[in-house]
């Protein structure tokens, strides 16, 4: 089901429920309820995702109260990302989640959707079109240092940030930006790069979390260039700090990096898309930058 029908209207009701296009405010209630669930999201979320396409974020009302809610970004003419998919606790199995999704995906339109599944969800996406294509494992703990040094990687600065653009639209299955920008600045992001010859050989960044700090994304040429960003991201978030990263299930040189360092594998979801995949270079993936927003 690759189309998803027209653009909904500004608002929607749906018997009590009332779905509308959410604020900044909105959006950080629902990073909240995020928090709640133990996804863990990075304390500077919003600010960097919520620009990213305004009218893609969606909240259900009830009686004034919200009670549901879904992003369907849209990042290009090809290719959206839906995520926080969530209904609140106490407002569960009254179809509010269902009927917030009917109102909100046809945002994207004729647009490839990609999304990542808790496995319970699985088979309710499966109904709605999405194919599985890998598992995503969230690997965390507190790194072990190398064996032996590895070598320095450079601080992004904004002489960086076209090569850095051009970079990540290599590993992304879309151009984009101006997020780009916004997560390399934003308060609290750490972003290094691996130069070569005066080439970009790739870049990560790190952001404090609800617990610890997440890496994401981290795209990189080689395994070798992935350990120095790991190394030298970990190090700046400090000796104790605990880590997460969200890992394709394909990459082995990802899982191996993750293992080496000590971390585990802590939970998973299923990358699933409802029609075809815009190219991007899964070799150089070893992190990818979020699960709620690709």
């Amino acid at each position: 089901m690759s189309a998803l029908g027209n653009a909904p209207e500004p608002q929607h009701e749906t018997g009590e429920l009332t779905v509308t296009t959410a604020t900044l405010d909105d959006w950080h209630q629902v990073a909240r309820w995020a928090a709640d669930e133990e996804w863990n999201p990075g304390r500077g979320d919003t600010a960097c995702f919520h620009p990213t396409d305004p009218a893609g974020f969606f909240v259900g009302r009830r009686a004034g109260r919200t009670v549901s809610a879904v992003s369907v970004v849209n990042y290009s003419d090809a290719y959206a990302f839906l995520g926080y998919y969530l209904v609140h606790p106490d407002h569960r199995g009254q179809g509010l989640g269902l009927a917030t999704w009917r109102a909100a995906v046809p945002h994207a339109g004729a647009r490839t959707v990609g999304l990542d599944a808790v496995p319970a969800q699985q088979s309710t996406y499966e109904r709605a079109g999405f194919t599985p294509a890998y598992d995503t494992v969230r690997y965390g703990g507190r790194p072990a240092r190398p064996d032996t040094p590895t070598p320095d990687a450079a601080t992004v600065t904004g002489a960086h940030l076209d090569a850095v653009t051009d970079y990540d639209r290599r590993c992304f299955p879309a151009d984009r930006p101006a997020f780009v920008t916004r997560w390399l600045t934003a308060p609290g992001h750490t972003a290094r790069a691996v130069l070569r010859d005066g080439a970009l050989a790739g870049y990560g960044v790190i952001r404090p979390a609800r617990t610890g700090h997440r890496i994401g994304p981290l795209f990189a040429d080689t395994p070798e260039d992935a350990e120095t960003l790991f190394d030298a991201l970990a190090a700046s978030a400090g000796p104790d700090a605990e880590i997460f990263l969200d890992i394709p299930g394909p990459r082995d040189a990802a899982r191996a990096l993750a293992t080496a360092r000590g971390l585990t594998p802590r939970s998973h979801t299923v990358r699933m898309y409802n029609g075809p995949i815009p190219p991007a270079d899964q070799e150089r993936t070893f992190a990818i930058t979020s699960l709620e927003l690709g």
